[in-house]
């Protein structure tokens, strides 16, 4: 790995995070500065989370702690997008939800190689 751009996680979350921006802004204009910036913050969290553990591989713990942060907001991620399936017809979040539910499945998996395969 050269670069965080070698992870697949990130470029996942990537592409998630622009496709939730998109999505969000067709949001009514009231939830535009509520959810939609609650979700938008969430989606791209993730990304930000894997860089900044990237960017501290060095140390495997600081690692594997910013690698658990961009689980945890994938979580709230995926918690708003069941909230905004559940308000207002949007059919890409279905597809949406399921990705996301795929990718913390990779995170998980990688944190779990990198407790017990990275060398510090």
């Amino acid at each position: 790995m050269k670069s965080y751009k070698d992870l697949d996680i990130y470029n996942l979350a990537f592409s998630y995070a622009v496709e939730v921006h998109k999505i969000s802004m067709k949001l009514p204009k009231f939830e535009l500065y509520e959810q939609g910036s609650q979700i938008r913050r969430s989606s791209k969290s993730i990304k930000d989370n894997i860089v900044e553990g990237y960017g501290r591989r060095t140390y495997k713990q600081d690692f594997i702690k910013f690698l658990i942060y961009a689980h945890a907001s994938l979580l709230e991620c995926y918690s708003q997008l069941e909230m905004i399936d559940e308000l207002y017809d949007f059919p890409e979040i279905k597809e949406l939800k399921h990705n996301y539910d795929k990718l913390g499945g990779k995170i998980y998996s990688f944190i779990q190689y990198v407790e017990n395969n990275w060398k510090t």
